[in-house]
């Protein structure tokens, strides 16, 4: 099995503990910017600590980067934050449950971005399991009453497409940056990669705050304790996506990265004891085949 393959499960995993951990923020008192702002603030740290523990290990200087890299790591970032605050915008809406299945666009669109602007075209086959991957998804997100009981709304549809959309931009400019570092090791344009772009997110969403939510920076601060394992495991499971994308095509990196909805309905099943309904049984048949192909075939 290729290492990509065994780095974007493992990222997928953590980020299925990290979004465990991050919803009891909101029962801290804490904000969705807050929750949101809590996955940077101790990740960009740490994930800077990391890179400088494996320059030491390496017994390496810090490589080189390209002008690029910093409108691609720019890009990523931005583009993540917009997507985390389009989709958070869903919730509000009486028909969410469609809309959210609109941002599973994304590997569509990731595959789209790969192709136009980093030259890297998705092969017949890629696309054919990333075509299966994506039914899948929409099967397993299908609302209980049905798509028609969940109703439907203009704003909803584009907001998901939006939120599919930048979370696409997002890990084609995260591609982008790893490619820009003048270094043969992924795990160090991977993690010098990640110490950047968590840093911006860090800084542009603290200062986003202290001008909307003031207050909000000061709560973050007193439940740290709280907060620090979401750092720590956003941290693990970025430095996993990163490593990823400075190995593979993006758009393969995300449609195997999707294994993680099925991460998250056995936890469901195993830890809430909620019962498997037949459209999710049928999800997560059409996922597996899908990433089968992508570890068979890529």
């Amino acid at each position: 099995m290729d290492l990509w393959v065994i780095v974007t499960i493992g990222a997928a995993a953590v980020q299925t503990v990290r979004f465990m951990l991050q919803k009891r923020l909101r029962g801290l008192g804490l904000s969705t910017a807050g929750a949101t702002f809590s996955r940077f603030v101790f990740a960009a740290p740490l994930a800077a600590l990391g890179l400088a523990a494996l320059m030491a290990v390496r017994g390496e200087a810090l490589p080189g980067i390209a002008p690029a890299f910093w409108a691609h790591a720019a890009t990523g970032g931005l583009a993540q934050i917009i997507a985390t605050f389009a989709t958070v915008a869903l919730f509000s809406e009486r028909s969410f449950a469609v809309g959210v299945a609109f941002t599973k666009t994304e590997v569509i669109q990731v595959a789209a971005f790969s192709a136009l602007l980093l030259g890297e075209p998705v092969s017949a086959p890629g696309m054919a399991a990333i075509a299966i991957g994506v039914l899948g998804v929409i099967a397993l997100s299908r609302p209980p009453g049905g798509w028609t009981g969940a109703g439907m709304s203009w704003r909803a549809l584009g907001l998901g497409l939006l939120a599919g959309g930048f979370f696409g931009l997002s890990a084609i400019g995260y591609r982008g940056a790893t490619l820009q570092v003048a270094s043969e090791d992924a795990l160090m344009r991977a993690l010098l990669a990640l110490s950047c772009v968590t840093m911006m997110q860090t800084l542009a969403m603290a200062a986003w705050m202290a001008w909307r939510e003031p207050g909000e920076l000061a709560r973050v601060a007193r439940k740290w304790r709280a907060v620090l394992p979401v750092g720590a495991t956003g941290m693990l499971g970025s430095a996993g996506w990163f490593t990823a994308f400075a190995l593979q095509n993006a758009a393969y990196v995300r449609s195997l990265g999707q294994i993680e909805l099925i991460f998250s309905i056995l936890a469901s099943v195993l830890v809430f004891h909620e019962k498997l309904r037949a459209a999710e049984i049928f999800g997560m048949a059409l996922l597996l085949a899908s990433i089968l192909m992508l570890v068979l075939l890529i």
